[in-house]
């Protein structure tokens, strides 16, 4: 892999630190072929040495140091707010070091023993993103830039454009966007969690394009509507033969979002089975094909959605809480439509225009009843239910104004009933007006019968019943009653014989000329 930077420039500067002189060395040779220029540390006090001296593009240190950890390296970093973006190497088994991390900063990890292959791929990406970072930021959104703390963050067309795409500039929404612009630097996995209708995918869309792996693919999975028993090959892929119906290899979409970003909606929706192997697959970032023996590296970052709340999920055992520590390195809260009612105008704006453009006509103007009665509507299905009401009104319009009844009443009925009181007394009453009428009485629901106590008794015999059932509807027949049940010979006259079921032809169920 070549040198992320023009030849034009200087090399990149690539700090290693790791206390074993063999892995060192190893590290060390291998950037070096890369052409980087690179130094070299054994302890934390010898790391912090070269880096008082001078500068560096990434750094690449063991977590564990004789002197400390490599903890120490980055939290000092994040605190003097120097540029490095820095890559930890874990034993195997160690996610919560990793994860921790994450949290504190770090570019991306890396799992010992360490593949140089995906060693080479990670240092190139943390190159580039200091690099980035170092070119004249282009001004995002102002919510964005909120954190003084903050280093610049170069905002790519795309990724303006994506900030852009969330609407509304109420406080909510300026914290999500300045989160976005920041975590979008890293490789750290990200968890975005907000109730369905939120637009939790545009905030994912914008994390992607914010990112440096923008022009990567961005592929987005909805982890609830794909069939359990397909989830395997879908995920990872599957080669040619593999199962019924594979007539040539196809890849997953680990594969498919090699160098971008595999965007995991309703992630609360994953079978626990395929969660540990989805956990795997991110632990080693590699996988393995259906009926495949070879492991394919795979580099993509993770971000996944959800409106469940997983910490309950993680309690009642629905859910991996090592995949859940996992994915929610870094979280952005969605916030809801009625948290944030001060973007309705905007929001609704935004949708009119983009549904008349689909429409190919003028786009409507929403008149200020209409807008007031939508403050006041619950809009329980956020931002999508706003859009299908939008949509329906545009449809039954034949103006160049929105008005309140092309939406069907449901603010004027919602105003009324909470508005209007209650009657003390009806202007016309009879007898039976007054007489409440009679609840309708559901019939009891019968008792479940009693558990049984003998388990096995109990399904012996309600298999001894369907077999003598069975024999007697085909006149003792065996062969008739074994296709009716879908078995074989050889398997009724063993259900025959366990079960102690006489027939005609003998008590000991062997073979006769019924059969036949």
């Amino acid at each position: 892999m070549s040198i992320p930077t023009p030849s034009t420039q200087r090399p990149a500067q690539i700090l290693v630190i790791d206390d074993e002189p063999d892995l060192r060395t190893l590290y060390e040779l291998t950037l070096l072929r890369e052409g980087y220029r690179v130094e070299a540390a054994g302890s934390v006090s010898e790391a912090w040495q070269h880096l008082e001296a001078g500068r560096f593009d990434a750094v690449i240190t063991d977590m564990r140091l004789p002197d400390g950890q490599g903890m120490e390296i980055i939290h000092r970093i994040q605190k003097e707010q120097r540029s490095e973006r820095c890559v930890v190497m874990t034993a195997y088994g160690s996610a919560e070091n990793a994860v921790e991390a994450l949290k504190a900063g770090a570019f991306d990890y890396l799992t010992k023993p360490v593949d140089l292959k995906q060693f080479r791929a990670v240092v190139a990406s943390a190159v580039q993103a200091r690099n980035a970072a170092q070119q004249p930021a282009r001004s995002a959104p102002a919510a964005a830039a909120g954190n003084n703390n903050d280093a610049p963050v170069a905002m790519s067309d795309s990724g303006a454009a994506a900030l852009e795409r969330l609407v509304g500039d109420s406080e909510p929404m300026r914290l999500v966007k300045s989160r976005i612009a920041k975590v979008a630097r890293g490789m750290a996995p990200v968890l975005v969690r907000g109730e369905s209708g939120t637009g939790k995918e545009l905030v994912a869309r914008a994390v992607h394009a914010c990112s440096q792996r923008s022009d990567g693919p961005f592929v987005a999975v909805n982890c609830g509507a794909i069939p359990e028993n397909l989830l395997e090959a879908e995920f990872f892929g599957a080669r040619k033969g593999s199962y019924t119906g594979s007539a040539q290899d196809r890849d997953g979409y680990f594969q498919a979002a090699r160098g971008g970003t595999l965007f995991l909606d309703e992630i609360g929706d994953l079978p626990l089975a395929m969660q540990s192997k989805l956990l795997r697959a991110i632990q080693e970032r590699s996988v393995r094909s259906i009926g495949s023996t070879q492991e394919d590296a795979v580099d993509v970052r993770i971000v996944s959605a959800t409106h469940k709340d997983l910490h309950s999920e993680v309690q009642a055992g629905r859910f991996r809480q090592d995949l859940f520590y996992r994915l929610n390195v870094i979280e952005i809260a969605v916030p809801a439509l009625r948290d944030r009612r001060e973007d309705l105008p905007a929001l609704c704006a935004a949708l009119l225009s983009r549904i008349a453009h689909e429409a190919g006509m003028p786009v409507p103007h929403l008149s200020d009843d209409l807008l007031r009665r939508l403050g006041m509507h619950p809009l329980d299905g956020n931002v999508r239910e706003l859009e299908n009401l939008l949509h329906r009104a545009v449809a039954l319009n034949d103006g160049d104004e929105l008005h309140l009844d092309l939406m069907g009443g449901f603010t004027a009925s919602a105003e009324a009933a909470a508005s209007a009181p209650a009657p003390l007394m009806p202007e016309i009453t009879t007898p039976a007006m007054l007489m409440p009428a009679p609840a309708p009485v559901a019939p009891p629901k019968p008792a479940p019968p009693p558990l049984p106590s003998d388990l096995q008794a109990y399904l012996d015999q309600q298999e001894r019943e369907i077999l003598v059932r069975a024999l007697h509807d085909s006149g003792f027949n065996r062969t008739a009653a074994a296709a009716r049940l879908g078995m074989s010979l050889r398997q009724i006259r063993y259900r025959i014989a366990r079960l102690g079921i006489t027939t005609p032809n003998g008590d000991d169920g062997a073979s006769s000329h019924a059969d036949d």
